[in-house]
């Protein structure tokens, strides 16, 4: 089976390289993922709010000087978030000894679920200076991750990254490198998952679709909190299931425990992804119940003021 897998593709980590003396600057895949996600992101949320239509009588949360302002809170939940997460959910012993590694970003080290927890401290600040209801830009927030994430694993696959673990299915890809190519039993190439492409299809693509599905033609923007669970819930139901195939963080690996579970019970456990998807699942689905739920909220009844 292992003549069925796929060399990995010789691609540069670095769009392009600029020096100028001892300057030297490089474009990554990493960051333009990152750059064209948001990007896409605020034209998703400024289609969505140049609607009136697609939400309640009460209308957009938001005008698009205020998405744009909002993008800029984004930017920094997402580094911030996304960095501290993962120092600490992964990595918290090694930072903790060499605290001034905390802030080296561009050596990588970025954690979904602590961008999450960035993002949404930031919008609920933002909504609250901006007196805007938190459910539906919730909502906004929800319609404008998914292609951040789809472009995201794309350049973990491309950095050889976050793979899978070892498989002989036809799809396999054998990653480069000896951490890559460490496969206790196997004295060939070692083939794997490419998990980031797995990542890729359901919490980026399909989740996105279906988001959009919802919001354009099923009216579900009309219902506060309904899409951010379905995103919540989404997501952690689709990082759950791939982690059954991701290769698991090195730092939960050991003799009694080859699968890398995070919290386990004998041979039962979850990984470190399934043990913070688990809260996202549980809080989406109680987010969707509720907001089938609750009645429309009025639309609003302030006279505009004379000039």
């Amino acid at each position: 089976m292992l003549n069925a897998a796929i060399p990995f593709p010789d691609i540069n980590h670095a769009l392009f390289t600029i020096e100028i003396g001892s300057f030297s600057f490089s474009l990554r895949w990493y960051a333009l993922a990152y750059i064209v996600g948001l990007l896409v992101g605020w034209r998703i949320c400024v289609a969505a709010v140049s609607r009136p239509a697609l939400w309640s009588s009460a209308g957009p949360p938001l005008d698009r000087r205020q998405i744009e302002d909002l993008l800029t809170w984004i930017i920094l939940g997402v580094i911030l978030g996304g960095r501290l997460g993962f120092v600490l959910f992964y990595q918290a012993e090694y930072y903790l000894a060499n605290p001034a590694e905390i802030l080296k970003i561009w050596q990588g080290g970025m954690s979904f679920h602590g961008g999450f927890l960035g993002v949404v401290t930031v919008a609920l600040i933002f909504c609250l200076r901006q007196k805007a209801p938190v459910a539906a830009v919730a909502d906004l927030l929800a319609l404008a991750t998914p292609p951040g994430l789809l472009l995201g694993r794309i350049a973990n696959f491309i950095n050889a990254e976050l793979w899978g673990r070892p498989t002989d299915v036809p799809w396999a890809v054998i990653f480069p490198g000896d951490a890559a190519q460490d496969c206790p039993g196997v004295v060939s190439l070692c083939a794997r998952h490419p998990s980031q492409l797995y990542e890729a299809l359901l919490e980026g693509a399909l989740l996105g679709a279906v988001l959009l599905y919802l919001a354009w033609r099923r009216g579900w923007l009309k219902m506060p909190g309904a899409l951010t669970g379905t995103f919540l819930a989404g997501y952690g139901a689709a990082r759950s299931f791939v982690e059954l195939f991701r290769q698991p963080d090195a730092q939960f690996v050991a003799p009694g425990n080859p699968v890398g579970h995070a919290i386990h019970f004998g041979d039962w456990g979850l990984t470190m992804g399934q043990a913070l998807s688990a809260p996202m699942i549980l809080v989406g689905l109680a987010l969707i119940l509720h907001a089938w739920r609750r009645p429309a909220p009025p639309a609003h009844t302030g006279s505009r003021p004379v000039s």
